[in-house]
C-alpha cells in the first residue's frame, strides 16, 4: 500500500496573503515598514521585472529589519504574530489539512516564508513537518542572512525529499497557488492550484 502524503504551500494557499510584509508590519510598525520599502524600492522593482533574484531580495529586506535581533526576541515575535493573525488562514485550507492529518496522512507545510513564524500557525503538526526558509544565527543573534536557500521552486522539492519515503512508495498530493510551487507540483501525483479561494 502506498503512503498518502499531503504538501501544502503556505502564503496565498493556506493564507489569504503573503505573510512577509504582514510580519514586518507586526514587528516593526507600519511607518518603519513603509520607510524600509521605499529604501529598497529599486531592488523590489528589479525583482518584479525578474532582473534581481527573489531570494536575495527577500534576504536583504529581512536583514534590514531583523539583523541583530536575539533568537529569543524573534521567536517570541513569531509566536505572537501567529497567535494574533489566525484570521489570515483560509478556513477550507485548514480544514483540508486537518482532515488529511486525521486520516493518517503525512502532512507537511512547505513555505518560502521564514520557518520560525510559519511553525506556530500549525501546533498540530509534528516537529519537522513545517519546512521553510531558515535564518542564520551567530552568538544568539540573527545575522540577517538565510541559513538555507530561499525555500521556493526547486528548493521546495530538495527540502522535502529527504523527509519522505521513496516517491514510488507514496501518493503525494500538493496544494499551491503560484510559480514557486511548480516543481513541487511536478513531484506530486495529484495537484490543486489555488484550491481554497472562494469566489
Amino acid at each position: 500500500m502506498s503512503i498518502n502524503v499531503s504538501l501544502f504551500d503556505f502564503d496565498g494557499t493556506l493564507t489569504t496573503r503573503d505573510t512577509l510584509l504582514a510580519f514586518i508590519r507586526f514587528a516593526k510598525g507600519r511607518r518603519r515598514l513603509l520607510c524600509g520599502l521605499l529604501l529598497h524600492l529599486p531592488m523590489l522593482l528589479s525583482m518584479k521585472l525578474h532582473l534581481y533574484p527573489n531570494g536575495r531580495a527577500k534576504e536583504r529586506l529581512f536583514s534590514f529589519f531583523f539583523a541583530g535581533t536575539t533568537v529569543a526576541q524573534f521567536r517570541q515575535l513569531c509566536i505572537a504574530f501567529a497567535r494574533e493573525h489566525r484570521h489570515l488562514l483560509r478556513p477550507q485550507g485548514l480544514e483540508t489539512l486537518e482532515k488529511a492529518q486525521s486520516e493518517g496522512q503525512m502532512v507537511f507545510v512547505v513555505s518560502a516564508s521564514i520557518e520560525t513564524w510559519v511553525r506556530p500557525f500549525f501546533p498540530q503538526l509534528p516537529e519537522g513537518h513545517v519546512v521553510g526558509t531558515q535564518v542564520e544565527v551567530i552568538n544568539g543573534r540573527l545575522t540577517g542572512r538565510f541559513a538555507t536557500p530561499n525555500c521556493y521552486g526547486p528548493e521546495k522539492v530538495r527540502r522535502i525529499q529527504p523527509l519522505l519515503p521513496p516517491r514510488h512508495e507514496c501518493h503525494i498530493t500538493a496544494y499551491g497557488d503560484s510559480r514557486g510551487d511548480q516543481e513541487m507540483f511536478n513531484y506530486a501525483h495529484q495537484t490543486f492550484f489555488q484550491p481554497f479561494r472562494t469566489r
